[in-house]
């Protein structure tokens, strides 16, 4: 019946260790590129030359397009047949280009030798431009039968035509540098021995002009050159990251898989425990409570009901154990649910000194108690705060030596809350070792040696119970002095005492029946239902004389009241 949640945890946990192999391959594989780069960024250029290869698909045509409207303009002072000719070679080398350009993009990377298709690009972008530099000399000649206007028109437009390419190849070829040479040297060394073989001052000057022209955007392509670098560098960066934070969330959903199993693993456990070990303990201690007591008749040997009455303590302290370790399981696993209702905290704390006073008596200590007067009732739940208090006196009565003095006090606190603190003579707890002792199974170092013995979960239990009321624990101790801890409850979790009723012939109209209300902000109590419902306190309104004073009744609390009085009218 498990094989198919089985299959599909596996198939996951495959799937999950696929995804942190490629993403640590992806990380290994950036690392390597970003560590090994040098001036030139050999690790590049790949992507420097896919940059290029792209650029000269996108705009097939448009430069087609440019190469014929360059071929028609020339047919003005070139013979027809010259101009074509020039076009169709110009196409024949671009289609080549292209050719490449295409089997490159369709090469997979890791088949790609990226010398080897660099030395390609480099030859047919040096046949292109030796096309382009056949331009210069379309109608050579020609010109010098026309008038001197047509001289100077065309060797204008071939200038223009020259500046036209350079800005072109730039744009294109700027992220592989030796490819934008072999395209724009040659016809700029056309362009300018056509304009020196005239020995004009003006074509001269323009061919020098050309020549500047060209070392310009030479210098302009390196710096879009280093711009694409370091766009390529930030990006490599960014995908290490990317690949750096999937890698760590693989691990951490790996951690969360295996903490979820063994939290279940750990949930059935404890389930397993609490019903195997509980079943024989009450038993255990079920049949030797009878023998102790020799109820079916007595025993002729004493020492059998001496043995009978240890068995029993002994299975009493391993059910206390179990119960414990349930406890902080529940509570670590938000399973834990308080059943809240109204309670005094001085009751619990007098409950629990009676509980625990025998036993005091027999070690020769002194339970002081130290209560404030008119304490309001709290929204708690009465069995946490009971094993709070149980397991705070219960520490003080291991490590408080003989003849020595526990203190056990109940007191308001400066917010409004209330404070449940266990004051000891004890030896006392290094400050180092206090964060110890407040983790599960943690105890201090002079424990063994002055204790009775433990299994050091009281402390946490306390912790984790005040802390799901919203309260907070303070452990304070001094060396040889002696240990305080103290229990706070928030102010929220007060109830206030219920205001005094009017008489009823002066505000009979005001019948939204009074209870007991959360103290604090506005919105605190909603976690505390009122105790007297308005209709409640309607139905007490109509049945008293508007003559008599009343006062609102009190409801029971789960322990002796001594200490709440009524609110009456004045």
């Amino acid at each position: 019946m498990d094989h198919a949640p089985t299959n599909a945890n596996g198939v996951l946990h495959k799937a999950g260790r696929e995804t942190r192999q490629r993403a640590g391959e992806d990380l290994r594989e950036t690392r390597e590129r970003l560590a090994r780069g040098n001036a030139i960024k050999p690790e590049f250029e790949y992507e420097m030359t896919s940059i290029f290869v792209r650029n000269e698909l996108s705009a097939a045509v448009t430069i087609t397009g440019l190469c014929a409207i360059f071929s028609l303009a020339s047919m003005f002072w070139a013979p027809v047949h010259q101009a074509i000719l020039w076009l169709f070679l110009v196409i024949a080398s671009k289609v080549l280009q292209l050719e490449f350009c295409r089997r490159f993009q369709q090469t997979p990377r890791a088949e790609v030798d990226i010398k080897v298709w660099r030395r390609r690009l480099f030859y047919s972008e040096l046949l292109g431009g030796i096309t382009w530099a056949g331009f210069a000399l379309v109608g050579i000649g020609s010109e010098m039968t026309g008038t001197h206007t047509m001289l100077f028109s065309s060797h204008v437009f071939l200038f223009a035509a020259l500046i036209v390419v350079l800005a072109i190849r730039m744009t294109f070829a700027s992220t592989v540098i030796p490819i934008l040479y072999a395209g724009t040297i040659p016809m700029t060394l056309a362009v300018v021995a056509r304009l020196v073989i005239l020995s004009d001052p003006f074509y001269i000057a323009l061919a020098l002009m050309a020549v500047g022209v060209h070392i310009y955007f030479v210098f302009l392509a390196r710096g879009l050159n280093s711009t694409a670098m370091a766009m390529l560098e930030f990006r490599a960066q960014k995908d290490a990251l990317i690949a750096e934070l999937e890698e760590e969330k693989s691990f951490s959903d790996e951690a969360r898989r295996r903490a979820e199993a063994a939290n279940k693993a750990k949930s059935r456990f404890l389930a397993t425990m609490s019903h195997e070990l509980r079943t024989p303990l009450n038993a255990i201690m079920g049949f030797s409570e009878v023998m102790n007591a020799e109820i079916l008749g007595p025993m002729s040997n004493p020492t059998y009901r001496e043995y009978a009455s240890n068995i029993h303590d002994s299975g009493r302290h391993l059910l206390n154990l179990i119960n414990e370790i349930l406890d902080l399981s529940r509570i670590e696993a938000g399973r834990y649910e308080l059943h809240e209702e109204p309670i005094l905290l001085i009751d619990v704390a007098e409950d629990c000194h009676r509980l625990l006073k025998l036993r005091a008596e027999s070690k020769g200590l002194q339970i002081v108690e130290d209560y404030s007067n008119d304490l309001p009732q709290v929204w708690a739940d009465q069995r946490a705060i009971r094993q709070i208090c149980l397991n705070l006196m219960s520490n003080a009565l291991k490590f408080t030596p003989k003849g020595g003095r526990i203190t056990l006090s109940v007191q308001p606190t400066q917010d409004g809350g209330q404070m449940m603190c266990v004051r000891d003579t004890g030896p006392g707890i290094p400050k180092d070792e206090i964060p110890k002792v407040l983790q599960a199974f943690g105890q201090g170092s002079l424990a063994h040696q002055t204790a009775e013995g433990g299994t050091g979960l009281g402390l946490p239990i306390v912790k984790n119970l005040i802390e799901l009321h919203g309260g907070t624990f303070d452990l304070r101790s001094e060396l040889r002095k002696g240990t305080e801890a103290l229990v706070y409850l928030p102010r929220t979790r007060v109830l206030q005492a219920v205001p005094p009723l009017q008489p009823l012939g002066h505000e009979r109209h005001r019948r939204n029946g009074t209870g007991l209300a959360m103290g604090g902000h506005a919105g605190a109590s909603t976690r505390a239902p009122r105790l007297v419902s308005s209709l409640q306190a309607s139905a007490m309104l109509d049945g008293l004389d508007d003559d008599e004073p009343t006062a609102v009744p009190q409801l029971p609390a789960a322990s002796r009241r001594r200490r709440h009085q009524p609110v009456g009218v004045e």
